[in-house]
Formats: structure tokens, C-alpha cells, sequence
């Protein structure tokens, strides 16, 4: 065996394949793997459901969504939001209750306070530094009965009461669940793919390889060709197409009507395991390290 070789412990040196090899071993270190095509949805698959959409709809960050899950999301939702709100008001009405109960008592004891005042006045004459009470000229604080008024860590009736946390209302946005951005019905975008034109294949359109094309240039769409929908109609082109062609004079090529910037929403592609078409390849699993 040489002394190079991968297996060799007669080294001095902890390297770092037995490093590897003794983490993997353990289950301690970082697990790391790199994403394939298999491992991200396709471009025309649903962000919630990751099945292909069936009526698919795009935000105005790009994001698609096939229509019916992402408005079983929005009900969902609201209806957590309704339950929250519901649940918001009976605390506040019960802190609002505790906050009269306490106003009271202490009107309670301001008026108490006020007759045993007046009390005094009327009823005792003024003695001077004279007092008539055995034990009330001490200035211990254990004297009078304050030794069982003093705050005691050790008895739980004494301890000191963290405050309540003042109630939040809940927020009523709700939040596109891939870029946490707001999200409304009203600005979901029907998005029309153009189905690939083969008299000869025979398999449902959800179970071909190439399924949509450009629908002006008619190249056909992958994870590795960035897309763009027109908003105006819908029609899902690639970016090449708009760079080329749109970009020259800001007319559909379809409608023949004007074009702005916000017309053209660029869609978040999935992956396609090159490093060159995505930035995030690795996933990683955080473990506890292994201390050499």
C-alpha cells in the first residue's frame, strides 16, 4: 500500500478524504448534493402543485400557478385570516374587560383612600409626634404586617408577573407563497401556451417531451430556454423573440397593438442541472460538525 493512497492511515496528517469519509460515516458534517433535471419542476408546471397546469396563470413577478390551486390557496388563506380575526376579537374584548375590572378597583381604592382620610380629620384630633399605636413608630420593614407584603422569589403568589404582549391584529395581505410578495386575484394573468404542432404523436400533451413552442418564432420551450408572457393576450414567447423582434418597435407581433415595459413578464424558469442556465444547484443539509 503507498503512502498516498486513500486508505493509508499511517499518515500524520488527518486529510481530507478521511475527513469526508469519517463525517459520512458519523452523520456528522454538511450533506451535499447537486440538483438534476429530475430534482426541479418544469417550466410550465404549477409552483404549488409542481404538475403541470391545466389553466395556468402567471403573477406579475413571473411566477406560474394553475389556476385552481392557487385560488384553493387564496381561500385558505382568507379563511385563516378570518379565523385569526375572530380570535383577535374575543382576546381584545377579554382585555378590555380585565382593563375595566382593574380602572374599577382602583377607583375603588382612591375613594377608599378618600374617606379614611377624611375619616381621620373629623373623627382623631392631631397629636403632634404622639401616637396612640403600639409598634407603628418602628422602622423596620418586617413591623406591622409588611413582612408578608415583600416580594419573595422563593413563593410563587410573591413572584414578580411578566408582562402580557400587547395583541397584533392580524394582517389581512396575503402573500404569493414562492417570492412573499402580496398577492390579488385581479392581478393573476391568464397565460395561453402554443402546443407543438405533430400530426404524428399520438400522446396526450401532458406526457410529451416537447410540448409548448414560442408563439411567434415556434421554437420550442424547455427549462433551458428563458420565456416571457405578453400580458395583453397571454401568449408565452421566448426572450430572444422579445429582444429581437418586439423590442424593435414595442408592437405585438400577434395583435399588432402597442407594447410597453410592463407588458413583457419574464417567468421563473425551473432547473435544468447546468450551472450556466441556474444559480442553485446544491442542496445542503446542515449537521453538527465534526471537531479534527
Amino acid at each position: 500500500m503507498t503512502r498516498h493512497a486513500r486508505n493509508c492511515t499511517a499518515g500524520a496528517v488527518y486529510t481530507y478524504h478521511e475527513k469526508k469519509k469519517d463525517a459520512q460515516a458519523s452523520g456528522y458534517g454538511t450533506n451535499s448534493q447537486r440538483l438534476g433535471k429530475d430534482s426541479v419542476k418544469d417550466f410550465d408546471c404549477c409552483s404549488l402543485s409542481l404538475q403541470p397546469c391545466r389553466n395556468p396563470v402567471i403573477t406579475k413577478d413571473g411566477y406560474l400557478f394553475d389556476k385552481e390551486v392557487i385560488l384553493e390557496y387564496i381561500i385558505a388563506k382568507k379563511n385563516e385570516h378570518s379565523r385569526k380575526l375572530k380570535e383577535y376579537e374575543k382576546l381584545k374584548k377579554k382585555e378590555q374587560e380585565e382593563e375595566a375590572v382593574k380602572a374599577a378597583s382602583e377607583f375603588e381604592k382612591k375613594v377608599d383612600s378618600f374617606l379614611k382620610e377624611e375619616n381621620n380629620i373629623v373623627s382623631k384630633p392631631i397629636g403632634g409626634f404622639k401616637t396612640d399605636e403600639p409598634g407603628t413608630s418602628s422602622i423596620s420593614n418586617m413591623a406591622a404586617g409588611r413582612d408578608k407584603e415583600l416580594p419573595s422569589f422563593w413563593i410563587p403568589s410573591k413572584t414578580p408577573t411578566a408582562e402580557k404582549s400587547k395583541i397584533q391584529k392580524p394582517d389581512s395581505t396575503i402573500y404569493c407563497p414562492i417570492s412573499q410578495r402580496p398577492l390579488k386575484v385581479k392581478d393573476l394573468i391568464d397565460v395561453k401556451f402554443t402546443p407543438v404542432k405533430d400530426p404524428d404523436e399520438k400522446k396526450s400533451i401532458h406526457t410529451r417531451e416537447n410540448r409548448y413552442m414560442c408563439a411567434v418564432t415556434h421554437d420550442v420551450l424547455s427549462n433551458s430556454v428563458p420565456c416571457a408572457v405578453l400580458r395583453p393576450t397571454g401568449d408565452v414567447v421566448t426572450l430572444e423573440c422579445v429582444e429581437k423582434i418586439i423590442k424593435k418597435d414595442w408592437i405585438h407581433p400577434l395583435t399588432s397593438k402597442k407594447l410597453s415595459e410592463k407588458d413583457i413578464i419574464v417567468m421563473q424558469r425551473g432547473g435544468t442541472g447546468y450551472a450556466l442556465t441556474n444559480e442553485k444547484l446544491n442542496a445542503k443539509q446542515e449537521r453538527p460538525a465534526l471537531q479534527a
